[in-house]
């Protein structure tokens, strides 16, 4: 096992570094002079040469990557452009703000998507299999846009219009607000990515069902005489979940950074928008920051999955 995991880190490692260079070259490739950016078009000519020279952007590129790889490494992410605040801390309290809804949203689905799924495996072509699967795919082939006005309008403004408790719609929280004060403002964004992933790990969980159930190891399984339960909780659903925490891990990552639609629909805090901010200003070193962390977001989660595989199934250990 130990190896199993040194090699899964070396992987993440030699991605996170692949990627570190490709979000360089990528920015470092935009038009446009970072320079003129910072000083305006008003700036004289000697100015910008003195900002290139203090950011060191007059260095070949090899040696700008690596100043900019271990500043990043160290913390140092510099100012953006856009604020003149420090980089660090704005993209660590988008992130903390994008932690909170993905834990909420995840909290809600796996649960509700794999007891789904199983449902629907173990009733295969019956009429509740036929109804969890017309509700996933209904659900899914909404736009996100769409499900998130469609929740605004009935637990927002429906509830309020008859007097009755209601989740805020606007879900800008507060800087200082901790998780439990911030809960009523998770609830709808945490719903609408909710009803998204909850599709894809009931279709995924179902097919898995189904596979297993149809192995010989279920069937040696029930000559034997053992529970059916045992058989269903033991063994089917130990490989029948392989593929969900696939999708799983995968879906972690958009949480953390993707939802860039669900946030502007509910002007909600997190790192989503927070690159599309550094975009539409052109603030570089704020777009890199987010990106890599954003990378590693994605990187973090595939090595849990890794790692649950492993536990899950020791032939992934051995190969």
């Amino acid at each position: 096992m130990t190896r199993f995991i040194l090699r899964r880190l070396g992987f993440l490692t030699l991605t996170v570094l692949l990627t570190s260079l490709l979000v360089f070259l990528v920015t470092q490739w935009l038009p446009g002079d970072v320079c003129r950016i910072i000083l305006g078009r008003e700036a004289g000519q000697g100015a910008i040469e003195t900002c290139r020279l203090e950011l060191g952007l007059d260095q070949p590129l090899p040696i700008q990557y690596l100043n900019w790889l271990g500043d990043f490494l160290t913390g140092d992410w510099g100012i953006s452009f856009s604020t003149n605040l420090p980089i660090y801390p704005i993209v660590m309290d988008r992130m903390g703000n994008s932690l909170m809804l993905a834990l909420v949203a995840l909290l809600i689905s796996v649960p509700l998507g794999v007891a789904l799924g199983i449902i629907a495996g173990l009733n295969e072509n019956k009429p509740i299999d036929s109804t969890i699967n017309v509700g996933s795919l209904s659900v899914v082939g909404l736009p996100e846009f769409v499900t998130g006005l469609v929740l605004i309008q009935v637990f927002s403004f429906g509830l309020r219009d008859l007097g009755l408790p209601y989740f805020p719609a606007n879900s800008s929280i507060p800087p200082d607000a901790n998780f439990l004060e911030a809960l009523p403002m998770l609830i709808l964004p945490a719903l609408t990515a909710m009803l998204v992933l909850l599709a894809y790990i009931a279709r995924l969980t179902r097919s898995g069902v189904i596979e297993e159930l149809k192995q010989p190891y279920v069937r040696t399984a029930d000559l034997k005489g053992l529970p059916r339960r045992t058989v269903i909780v033991k063994h089917v659903l130990r490989n029948a979940l392989l593929p969900t925490i696939t999708i799983i891990a995968i879906s972690t990552g958009w949480l953390i950074s993707g939802l860039v639609v669900i946030e502007n629909v509910f002007n909600y805090p997190g790192l989503g928008r927070l690159m599309i901010f550094a975009i539409d200003r052109r603030d570089l070193p704020l777009l890199q920051a987010v990106t890599m962390v954003t990378v590693l977001g994605f990187a973090l989660a595939n090595l849990g999955a890794d790692l649950l595989y492993g536990l899950l199934n020791p032939r992934i250990r051995l190969e």
